[in-house]
């Protein structure tokens, strides 16, 4: 009888303990379900890659993303001050490297050395397929993209398209190429370690953005979009 009394009451604490995994559970399946900026699923880390550059890029190490960081600086500051140009420098260094390599390979007789040991290269052609391919893919979306917004299908895109060329003509006024892809590579060094410290913040904020753009645009709608003929404007066109 002692026995059966507890096994009976063993039984009854497995269960609470089970009920109170299933409450314990709950929370994670709520907090799964919050907001994400992009509608990422997946930790900033993997969605930079998980390797090496998302390390730098998320200060992992915090001397290396220094001195990336401080030796793109180094070089912006070198172009800009000095108003030099990047393919000039590219076109010296080039000439000073291949003119001291060929007076090296003819003058080793008279200065009693060996010539230079200049490897052969050979790119394997695996790599450029498959980024061939890559590229192939997406420049036959950006095509279907553009296919749709020029015979008049999805006036949204249309109108996304037009506001980001508004912008990168405004920002190309004001900068350089090297300054903006300068300003980029800043960018792309602090915005996601930020974002990453405070996601918690800024997701929700950004939830409350979005609803806030797809009223305005709900409303854009119906008050411009929807009044233009467009049946009307197709059958002109055939």
């Amino acid at each position: 009888m002692i026995e059966k009394i507890s096994e009976k009451i063993h039984a009854n604490d497995s269960s609470s303990s089970d009920s109170d995994d299933d409450k314990s559970v709950s929370p994670s399946s709520v907090k799964a379900k919050i907001y994400r900026i992009f509608g990422r699923e997946k930790p900033v880390h993997k969605v930079l890659g998980g390797g090496k550059p998302a390390d730098v890029f998320l200060w992992r190490n915090k001397k290396i993303s220094a001195s990336v960081l401080g030796g793109a600086t180094a070089i912006w500051v070198f172009f800009e001050l000095l108003e030099y140009h990047l393919l000039t420098l590219v076109c010296h260094v080039l000439i000073l490297t291949l003119a001291m390599l060929f007076l090296w390979s003819n003058a080793h007789t008279f200065i009693n050395k060996t010539p230079p040991r200049i490897p052969e290269v050979h790119l394997p052609e695996e790599p450029f397929l498959q980024v061939a391919a890559a590229l192939r893919i997406e420049i036959n979306r950006g095509f279907v993209v553009l296919h749709d917004i020029v015979t008049g299908r999805d006036l949204k895109k249309f109108l996304i398209v037009i506001a980001g060329f508004w912008v990168l003509s405004i920002v190309g006024s004001c900068c350089n190429f090297l300054t903006l892809f300068y300003i980029s590579f800043v960018l792309l060094h602090t915005l996601p370690v930020l974002y990453e410290k405070y996601e918690d913040k800024v997701d929700p904020f950004a939830e409350k953005a979005m609803i806030e753009i797809k009223k305005q645009y709900a409303v854009f709608d119906a008050k411009v979009l929807s009044k233009i003929p467009k049946g009307s404007l197709k059958g002109k066109l055939a």
